[in-house]
């Protein structure tokens, strides 16, 4: 019963606008910052409310293509004109193009670091390069500059000479720009925390597009398989551990819709890996405790962002709990037994499952036999839920069927 879930369009792109905020200093807000840049400009132009939304929303996750790759994710907030920006800027397209609701933001993403004078790998110049992408270029450039070690108004200058004369950006864009400088409030809103869902107020931008459960979960596998694509050896972690979590809840006596959102929590339950380095996923030895300290947040921030979803609680809860140990020995929370919903025990156990049948660049995978005997001996220390176990073995090779049809690395061994 699909529809008898809903979540907010806006509140669900924020979201998502977070994760790909995940930095080596944790959460920061060069998404957020440009949309605010953006939502400014497009005002200044009088640009239609539809575009207006469309711009902010593009510029929430105009990034999106670069989000799997930790190296390309900090370049390209960093270096303006070199042409490896186009890459992540075609892959952010393609992402956003294969979900209906996302469609219409793909467009403004594509060309956003096409420059006006030409050169660009799609042919276009000038005016022929669509007005929204136009607008993010030069939101974009503006928000790498800004410095927080220093006054935002001490920066005004500055960041303006970026675009004196330069044939890259479009000029009338950057007048547009030069007038809403004079305005010292504009530079505020730029560092102002919560700043976009001000603007998004005062414009009447907040989307009153709804999402149900089926675009709800046709967006979370689209960017599980972002997720998945920190590493060779995930590529497919996330959604195993969906199909696996939905069928264990379900013979755990959980509802049809239960169900379904168990298999969304699946899909989602490792976006805060985005935070984490690629070479510290891709270690193929052990991990020193700073590694390992940075592993431990991401289910802390698979929990946070989730979280900020209205309707989204118990979501955020089974997903951002997967790592918890009965004991109380697990993180990041150091939650108890009590204190561990059965959904999130159901995710632990299918996390484990999956993740020990699939390949790490320090093992082979795993067969059957030898991941149920580390699961059961999981159990008897204290760790995991006995009764999901035992569901689990019981099911256990139809349970491997269903990472089977994408893995093809599961030895017959039982």
């Amino acid at each position: 019963m699909y529809n008898s879930f809903y979540i907010n369009q806006s509140d669900f792109i924020d979201a998502l606008s977070i994760a790909l905020e995940l930095s080596s200093v944790g959460i920061v807000a060069h998404h957020r910052r440009t949309a605010v840049i953006s939502a400014h400009i497009g005002l200044e132009m009088n640009i239609s409310h539809t575009d207006l939304e469309i711009l902010v929303n593009a510029a929430m996750m105009h990034d999106i293509g670069a989000a799997a790759n930790w190296q390309e994710k900090h370049f390209v907030t960093h270096l303006d004109e070199d042409d490896e920006v186009f890459n992540h800027a075609e892959n952010g397209y393609k992402v956003l193009m294969q979900s209906e609701k996302l469609k219409p933001i793909a467009i403004p993403v594509r060309y956003h670091h096409d420059r006006y004078n030409g050169g660009n790998p799609s042919g276009l110049q000038g005016e022929e390069i669509p007005l929204l992408s136009r607008i993010l270029h030069v939101a974009d450039r503006i928000e790498v500059q800004v410095h927080n070690s220093e006054h935002i108004l001490k920066q005004r200058e500055r960041i303006l000479s970026h675009f004196d004369d330069n044939p890259v950006f479009d000029p009338m864009v950057v007048e547009h720009v030069r007038r809403l400088a004079k305005k010292d409030s504009f530079w505020f809103d730029i560092t102002a925390p919560g700043a976009i869902d001000t603007i998004r107020k005062k414009a009447n931008i907040i989307s009153t597009d709804r999402f149900n459960l089926q675009d709800l979960t046709n967006l979370s596998e689209i960017f599980s398989v972002i997720i998945d694509g920190t590493s060779p050896y995930t590529y497919s972690h996330s959604t195993n551990n969906a199909r696996v979590s939905q069928s264990l809840a379900l013979m755990m006596g959980f509802s049809e819709n239960e169900g379904k959102m168990m298999y969304l929590a699946g899909l989602l339950h490792d976006i805060g890996k985005l935070g984490i380095p690629n070479e510290i996923i891709d270690k193929p030895g052990k991990l020193t405790k700073d590694e390992f300290d940075r592993i431990k947040q991401h289910p802390y921030y698979s929990f946070i962002i989730l979280e900020k979803i209205p309707g989204f609680t118990t979501i955020a809860e089974w997903a951002g709990y997967h790592h918890e140990k009965l004991d109380g020995s697990g993180y990041p929370f150091g939650l108890d037994a009590e204190a561990i919903p059965l959904g999130s025990r159901i995710l632990a156990v299918a996390d484990i499952f999956t993740a020990l049948l699939e390949a790490r660049p320090y093992r082979k995978p795993m067969t059957i036999v030898e991941a149920m005997k580390v699961i059961w001996k999981m159990v008897e220390d204290g760790f995991i839920d006995r009764g999901v176990v035992s569901k689990l073995d019981m099911n256990v090779n139809m349970m491997k069927e269903l990472i089977a049809r994408d893995e093809g690395v599961i030895e017959e061994n039982r």
